[in-house]
């Protein structure tokens, strides 16, 4: 008998341009295809603007279980999105942030297709404009002096490298693990949980970057990531 999944986070993106908000949605789900990403944009007749009752039906579509994020692009389609919230028969069910709402969008996907609970799937879209590498000291900062680390370098095999479905097949594989890992290319880093953070690196193809791991699954991390660089990471 096959596991029943648990339920995943679901997203709502509210945009005054229904081809903003699809085109938004259409991003997140190429980096989180388990992941219910709706998008609502514009008025009923085409035009610019939002619409309550559209928001209300996208939040009963992308809500599996496990509750639902929902981000918005400018002030109205927030006011939007408040009232529909409220409305809801159990609005705690739903998390409204104030996010960058392409970055958050991806951040908040990745987060839910590794199986993370509502609050933390908000969290990452809050936490997303704040997901850049970190330029590393000459001496390594004490914050990576831990027990027996395990680095491995790594070539990226694919041709364009550490780009947007590479870095969110990294993420993903890393996040369902019980293991803190770095990927450091050059003079900089970034957490490997973080999407937006291994695309910051700029790792192109053909170049070999370094992945640091500590923890209970350090070893399984690196193995996995050495194992989606020998296929390519599928690109």
């Amino acid at each position: 008998m096959r596991p029943v999944e648990e339920p995943k986070v679901g997203l709502v993106i509210v945009s005054h341009s229904e081809m903003l908000a699809s085109g938004i949605a259409e991003l997140a789900t190429q980096m989180a295809p388990q992941v219910d990403v709706e998008a609502v944009g514009g008025t009923p007749d085409g035009g610019l603007g939002t619409d309550y009752d559209s928001v209300c039906a996208a939040l009963v579509s992308a809500d599996s279980g496990a509750g639902v994020v929902v981000l918005y692009d400018l002030g109205s389609a927030k006011m939007t999105a408040e009232m529909a919230v409220e409305s809801a028969d159990d609005p705690a069910r739903f998390a409204l942030v104030d996010a960058p709402v392409v970055e958050g969008a991806v951040a908040a996907a990745v987060a839910s297709q590794g199986g993370a609970h509502l609050r933390d799937v908000a969290a990452a879209a809050v936490g997303a404009s704040g997901e850049a590498p970190v330029q590393a000291a000459p001496a390594r900062p004490a914050l990576h002096l831990v027990t027996d680390p395990l680095s491995v370098e790594i070539e990226l095999t694919n041709d364009v490298g550490l780009h947007a479905r590479p870095a969110a097949l990294l993420a993903r594989t890393v996040a369902e693990l019980d293991a803190d890992v770095l990927v450091r290319y050059r003079d900089s880093e970034a957490n490997a949980a973080s999407v937006l953070a291994l695309m910051g690196l700029g790792a192109p193809g053909g170049e070999s970057v370094e992945v640091i791991a500590t923890g209970k699954d350090a070893r399984e991390a690196v193995r996995r990531i050495e194992e989606l660089a020998e296929r390519g990471f599928d690109d």
